[in-house]
């Protein structure tokens, strides 16, 4: 039993003709948006490629601008599939190339869907991109002498800023690196050869915090430096002040900023890839109906059209004996172009008579 099976008259098979077509360019628009938001999401991720460990958070972007020009590929050829229908002999043409292109239509379906749950699950790896990108970026702001990288500093400044965060996980990150540069530490000072002996690896750590991490609306000048001691600043408890610095870790910001913009996309994927399934259905359907017209003379026939010719059962159990089938044919070639090979090899014996 064929799967939604509908009669046409010519009427009807006018009206579907006109109304894919029409999908056809509605989703040529939509294509454009998907090409649109995947150049918009690849231009953010790379403001903030210094900060990023490695280029695996593209993937979405560019799956989505291949998706969008895909989408306006496709959907053009099948505006056209769709116009020339309205008269049977232009149709004509387009009758062998429907299966094929129906096919790919269907894998193209199947590679939006996936595009629209990776824009779902990308958070995991986009969050171990920003912790090591973040974590390697801090070590680099006191370069600001080193080229190729004196411009780390205005960047994680300007993130910071931005994103209104401190740090990778929280404004402590910073206690954990030497984030002032040697050039602007006074060697002949006690205090400075205190610090640089009491640490292992001879660097300058301090409980403090670059000037980005200050919270504008705290009601005190921001406390950069000796963070952690109550006693160098009056009325002041470290653990109470909230306000004067960024409590939320750039990681934790970014994160949020992207996998929001990724989800709002995938959303939105989701929805052209419905549109996209409707139109593949009413594509499949016309090319039907206009092939089960009895009497190609008479177009105001009746005709039937359906999606499967078969039940779904039917059609799956078909399809797997066809590629069995595909599968036993290739290994009787294999298995034939072996036994020649053998024959081949074969030296003839030369018996001599004396």
């Amino acid at each position: 039993m064929a799967l939604l099976k509908v009669k046409f008259n010519q009427k009807k098979r006018v009206k579907l003709a006109q109304g894919l077509w029409l999908m056809n360019w509605f989703s040529v628009f939509a294509g454009i948006t998907v090409f649109s938001m995947g150049l918009f999401l690849k231009i953010e991720l790379r403001k903030r490629s210094e900060v990023m460990d490695n280029a695996e958070s593209h993937f979405v972007p560019n799956s989505l601008i291949l998706m969008g020009v895909l989408s306006c590929a496709f959907n053009g050829f099948a505006g056209k599939i769709c116009y020339d229908s309205l008269d049977p002999t232009k149709f004509a043409k387009w009758k062998p190339l429907l299966k094929p292109y129906l096919a790919l239509c269907f894998l193209f379906n199947i590679l939006i869907f996936f595009v629209a749950l990776i824009c779902f699950l990308m958070r995991g790896s986009l969050e171990s991109t920003l912790a090591h990108g973040l974590k390697n970026s801090m070590k680099f702001y006191r370069d600001t002498d080193t080229p190729g990288r004196c411009f780390m500093k205005k960047t994680i400044d300007m993130l910071q800023i931005e994103f209104k965060c401190c740090g990778n996980n929280g404004f402590r990150d910073w206690f954990e690196i030497q984030w002032i540069s040697n050039r602007y530490l006074d060697f002949s000072s006690k205090e400075v050869k205190d610090r640089i002996k009491s640490n292992v690896d001879g660097r300058y750590l301090v409980d403090g915090v670059p000037f980005s991490c200050c919270n504008p609306s705290s009601p005190r000048p921001c406390i950069q430096y000796q963070i952690t001691n109550n006693s160098a600043h009056y009325s002041y408890d470290y653990q109470t002040e909230e306000l004067n610095l960024w409590g939320r870790g750039c990681r934790e910001a970014l994160l949020h900023y992207y996998t929001s913009m990724m989800s709002s996309m995938g959303a939105v994927i989701l929805l052209v890839w419905l549109f996209e399934m409707s139109v593949m259905v009413g594509l499949r359907l016309l090319h039907t109906s206009l092939e089960s017209i009895a009497n190609p003379e008479d177009p105001e026939c009746e005709s039937e059209g359906w999606v499967l010719e078969n039940s779904l059962k039917d059609t799956f159990k078909s399809t797997l004996e066809s590629l069995k089938k595909i599968g036993k044919f290739n290994q009787v070639e294999a298995d034939a172009e072996g036994a020649q090979g053998e024959e081949g090899g074969k030296t003839p014996a030369i018996t001599t008579v004396s």
